[in-house]
């Protein structure tokens, strides 16, 4: 993979940013392998969907991450707002609406 620096053309950069976006797909596509996993080991240990303290310390790990990385924390608590909640949410599906707040 070339550094950003090393794309001389719009066409490499579109291509290495579309590598990247199918990366990123396999990776959230994997990420949601795991959240299936969590249903059932949440339902057979008779835990919600949603735990509170966890959701806030995946959103904080994405923001330090990201600032580590010299991203936009904000932009990256963003992000991981809208994917926790996804994942809540599909989990919710399966397990019911959450009772912890």
């Amino acid at each position: 993979m070339p550094a950003p620096e090393n794309c001389h053309s719009m066409t490499e950069l579109r291509a290495e940013i579309d590598r990247l976006d199918r990366q990123l797909i396999d990776l959230l596509a994997a990420r949601a392998g795991y959240i299936d996993r969590a249903i059932e080991i949440k339902a057979c240990e008779g835990l919600p969907a949603r735990i509170t303290a966890r959701v806030d310390e995946v959103i904080d790990n994405a923001r330090a991450g990201a600032a580590r990385k010299g991203l936009d924390p904000a932009l990256a608590g963003a992000l991981w707002s809208q994917i926790v909640e996804w994942s809540i949410a599909r989990e919710e599906r399966a397990l019911g609406p959450s009772k912890e707040g």
